[in-house]
């Protein structure tokens, strides 16, 4: 192992490896390899311009086990950035301290080790290239030794019933519903990100964690220290990217369902919230509102005058989202165009087929920037000069209809070394554009994210999930742990996405418990898919928006006058407090905070709060208690030392302790922390 300086980073060379570890933001290290002459220049999630830091820089030698019993002198260097510092032995194993504490080191068991545990017989190294036959690519296998105490959190969402990510493993790709943003926070006082959008795996185990990147030229990756998950919010979203300011009127409902197929559909749910007294900040048109997928437009037969359809919504204070997908049938007058221009997803083997629902399709490549213009161009003059507000950018993985990676390839190159960044790349064909043209900030749905798309106006959902009560429980892991991935902006379909029968009294009792929980999460959406599908069609052809399936109602009044009653209830509440979410909005501009946040995140001093994953905190000020199972109508409630007052009585209590709380079926439990 050879070390130099480099203008103010650590450069190592060994066995045909060029290691660089430099400073990138406050307490941090930006660390790269490749097995190239140079790296490729892409910077991935690490967009944001950050101050120069001064480093210090020492190489020298150490101690080395010899293996007869005595001792010889390797090199070994050091880099020094704030609270920071990485040590790079002689056989390249990397070392992060925390004000000289250890809190992370590269996991190496091989022969001529350290004086550590280091040497072994295994033959397993810390960093290991295998070059992907045909290709320029390698498979990239990182690993570092694992603290059996140690506590993980954020990597974006993930459907499952854990908050503390230890002991998981966790696909790094793109899926309905499975968002990966790569950035995990530690018990231990740091943060990590894999700044790399390669399909690959992360496995937090107990005997080593290891980062797989199934195809890529560079190892990348961005660590930070901090005294508290705030702080470490705070660092990483200084280098990453933080949110706009969310526009306050869209604060309140949003109304929505599977589908609205007409836009007399549209304007008589829009007239009669009005009626009801009710302000809903923005209603959503789906799917199959168009004639074939890929044309993204209006089908004129129900929707004759969107112009005039928007312009009355307008009126009302009602601003109008439409959906676009990026998949283009290959009956859309699109279509030959985009694919004798290469502008759409090329398959490496087989028929040119990406995805297969409604119809033979193929996606957009948005990395290609003909492609983004191309589709901005159509959607413009389609919807935006209408008026349209904003875009429902679905399926935005892509939903391929086979998630064969390996068979996709795009402008910038394999799906396997760069497909986790598609998310980003489709909401950029909009937010790049819409930029250009308004001076509100631009919000648009999408359902999936990459690390750093908190800063293009994306609101993320969290998919088609069923609804069930086993659901619900895992939306509440995925909106914390999607929170501290650093994307403050995120919702769910309340309810779930899909049911049977909307007049299931058990599904009514989850509607309302997901409901509670959504007035207190960062937007308020009503959707989802509600059966029995007996509505007739609107006409017999095979395309369209007339023809395709649409759901039971899905307003607020939809479901009998009692759970009416609840809704409005806490529709009010939600209302009362604009001010407050409009503060929280502005701490997630300001410093890159979620708006839901685990117990831990307000109070890190407490380790009770560590393990407690049943229960948020919305903001700093409402400890949220979500009813998660059927039947249910108490809980038990952890409540962290200071004083804390029960919103349904006005009882305050004193904190560091656990209480009974009644839940009864108009009631989640809320305490109001009090200053």
């Amino acid at each position: 192992m050879t070390f130099e300086k480099e203008n103010g980073a650590l450069v190592c060379r060994r066995m045909g490896e060029r290691l660089r570890i430099e400073p990138w933001g406050k307490d941090a290290f930006r660390v790269r390899a490749s097995m190239a002459s140079a790296f490729t220049g892409n910077d991935w999630a690490l967009t944001e311009t950050v101050e120069k830091c001064d480093t210090q820089i020492d190489i020298t030698e150490e101690d080395h086990w010899v293996g007869d019993g005595t001792i010889d002198k390797r090199p070994v260097a050091s880099i020094v950035n704030g609270r920071l510092k990485a040590v790079v032995n002689f056989a390249g194993v990397i070392s992060f301290y925390r004000d000289h504490k250890l809190i992370l080191r590269e996991y190496f068991r091989n022969y001529d080790g350290t004086l550590s545990r280091e040497s072994r017989c295994l033959k397993l190294v810390n960093r290991e290239w295998k070059g992907v036959i045909g290709g320029s690519e390698y498979t990239l296998d990182v690993k570092f030794e694992s603290d059996k105490k140690e506590k993980i959190f954020g990597m974006g969402q993930y459907q499952q019933d854990c908050l503390d990510l230890k002991g998981c493993v966790l696909e790094l790709a793109q899926r309905n519903s499975q968002i990966s943003v790569p950035f995990a926070v530690s018990s231990l006082g740091y943060g990590f990100l894999w700044n790399n959008p390669a399909v690959g795996r992360v496995s937090f185990g107990k005997n080593y964690t290891e980062w797989i990147a199934r195809a890529t030229k560079e190892m990348d990756y961005w660590i930070t220290v901090a005294d508290t998950p705030k702080q470490i919010l705070e660092n990483y979203t200084a280098v990453t990217g933080r949110a706009e300011m969310f526009p306050e009127n869209l604060m309140g409902l949003w109304q929505c369902k599977l589908r609205y197929r007409t836009q007399d559909e549209v304007l008589t749910v829009a007239r009669q919230y009005q009626k009801e007294g009710i302000k809903i900040d923005q209603i959503v048109i789906d799917f199959f509102h168009w004639t074939v997928q890929g044309d993204w437009k209006f089908d004129e037969k129900y929707w004759p005058d969107p112009k005039a359809m928007v312009d009355e919504l307008h009126g009302m204070g009602i601003k109008v989202i439409v959906s676009v997908w990026p998949s283009v049938d290959r009956k859309s007058e699109n279509f030959g165009p985009m694919m004798e221009r290469g502008l759409l997803i090329k398959t490496e083997r087989g028929a040119a087929q990406t995805y297969d629902y409604q119809g033979d399709c193929v996606e957009i490549d948005p990395f290609n920037p003909e492609t983004r213009k191309y589709v901005w161009d159509v959607c413009k003059k389609n919807y935006y000069d209408y008026g349209i507000d904003a875009f429902w950018l679905d399926n935005s993985e892509p939903d391929y209809g086979v998630y064969d990676f390996e068979n996709y390839r795009y402008f910038d190159g394999p799906a396997l070394a760069v497909s986790n960044l598609y998310p980003q790349m489709y909401s950029r064909v909009f937010y790049d554009e819409m930029t250009k043209l308004q001076r509100e900030p631009v919000v648009n749905l999408l359902r999936c994210a990459w690390a750093g798309s908190q800063k293009y106006g994306n609101v993320i959902w969290s998919g088609d999930v069923p609804s069930t009560f086993e659901a619900f429980a895992d939306q509440l892991q995925c909106g914390l742990n999607i929170g501290l991935a650093g994307i403050p902006w995120w919702t769910t379909d309340i309810g779930g996405f899909m049911t049977d029968d909307v007049n299931d009294p058990d599904f009514r009792q989850l509607l309302i418990r997901w409901y509670q929980f959504a007035v207190y999460s960062p937007v308020l959406r009503m959707h989802g898919d509600r059966g029995p599908y007996n509505i007739p069609p609107l006409d017999d052809r095979d395309w369209g928006g007339g023809y395709l399936h649409t759901g039971q109602p899905n307003e607020l009044w939809s479901y009998g006058e009692d759970n009416y009653a609840i809704m409005k209830k806490y529709y009010d509440i939600r209302i009362s407090l604009h001010d407050y979410i409009k503060g929280l909005y502005e701490e997630a501009h300001e410093n890159g905070s979620p708006l839901l946040r685990t117990m831990f995140y307000e109070f890190p001093e407490d380790e009770k709060c560590w393990e407690t994953e049943d229960q948020y905190m919305f903001g700093d000020r409402f400890l949220v208690a979500p009813i998660l199972h059927l039947n249910e109508y108490s809980r038990e409630v952890y409540l962290p030392a200071g004083t804390w007052k029960l919103t349904s009585t006005g009882e305050t209590l004193k904190g560091g302790q656990t209480v009974s709380v009644d839940a009864p079926i108009d009631y989640m439990p809320v305490f109001e922390r009090m200053v």
